[in-house]
This record gives structure tokens, C-alpha cells and sequence, in this order.
């Protein structure tokens, strides 16, 4: 991957965690994104962060983090979530091979839902950034405050 990309001069005030090589790797992958060397459609990161950054995913797999869960204490952990999303969100975690379901031969049948190896390696890192949103999440409120006050002063 060869390329550049234009760095901007004014930069956020805490710039100093991406360090140089971090700077040339966003810079190779960037370059291949804007020369089109790179399938977006195909992109592994995208493809990845949409799953498990959507609105259900990142809680279910929080509460499968902790412990395996039932379906009905699932749908309790998360009360707002429809039992078709939850359902649906069950499904496709189970399809990108994150969480497993297992069924006991029971009277009813019991389904219990639990992370896999792969889905227990998404926890750690999912876990700096559930740390980083909730250090910044002030700070971005107050940013996005700030920019709604300015946008409504120019209408």
C-alpha cells in the first residue's frame, strides 16, 4: 500500500496516542481507499464495525461477555429491544460466528446463547472503546451542543 494523505494543520488537542507508523498505515489504507484499490463493498473493517457497532449487537454481546444467557434474560437485560430484533440480532451474531446457541433437551426446550472464542476476542478491544466513549461521551455532548448553537445561529 503506497500513499499519502493530506494532514491538517489544526489537529484535536490529544493527538500524541496516534503515533507515526499508526500515521502511515491510515495514510497506506486511505491512499488505497481514494485510488480504489481498495473494494469498500469488501472491506473488512466496515464490514465488521457495522455488525457489531449496530444498536442491539453491541449490548447483547456485552451481556453474553459477562455470562451465557437465556433467551428470556436477554430480552430482560436489553428490556427495549423487540423479541424480532432480538431475535434477528441473535441470528446474524450467531452467523458471523460471534456467539453460539444451545439447545437443552428440556420440557420446554431451553435455548441459552454464549460467546464463542472469536466472540470473546471482540470483548477486550470492545472494551477500550465502551472505555473511551464513556470517558469522551461528556465531551462529545458538549461538542455537539456546541456546533447545533452555531449552526441555528446562522439560520
Amino acid at each position: 500500500m503506497k500513499g499519502t494523505i493530506e494532514v491538517v494543520e489544526h489537529m484535536p488537542e490529544q493527538t500524541s496516542a496516534i503515533t507515526p507508523q499508526i500515521r502511515a498505515t491510515l495514510a497506506d489504507i486511505m491512499a488505497d481507499v481514494t485510488t480504489a484499490q481498495l473494494d469498500a463493498g469488501n472491506c473488512p473493517v466496515r464490514d465488521v464495525i457495522d455488525r457489531v457497532s449496530g444498536k442491539w449487537s453491541s449490548l447483547l454481546l456485552l451481556a453474553l461477555g459477562v455470562r451465557p444467557h437465556r433467551f428470556g434474560e436477554l430480552k430482560r437485560a436489553v428490556p427495549d429491544i423487540s423479541q424480532r430484533m432480538l431475535t434477528q440480532t441473535l441470528r446474524e451474531l450467531q452467523r458471523d460466528g460471534l456467539i453460539s446457541r444451545h439447545v437443552f433437551a428440556t420440557v420446554p426446550p431451553s435455548v441459552e446463547y454464549r460467546l464463542t472464542d472469536l466472540g470473546s476476542s471482540l470483548i477486550p478491544p470492545f472494551m477500550v472503546l465502551a472505555g473511551w466513549a464513556n470517558a469522551n461521551h461528556d465531551a462529545i455532548r458538549a461538542a455537539r451542543a456546541a456546533f447545533d448553537s452555531r449552526e441555528n445561529a446562522e439560520v
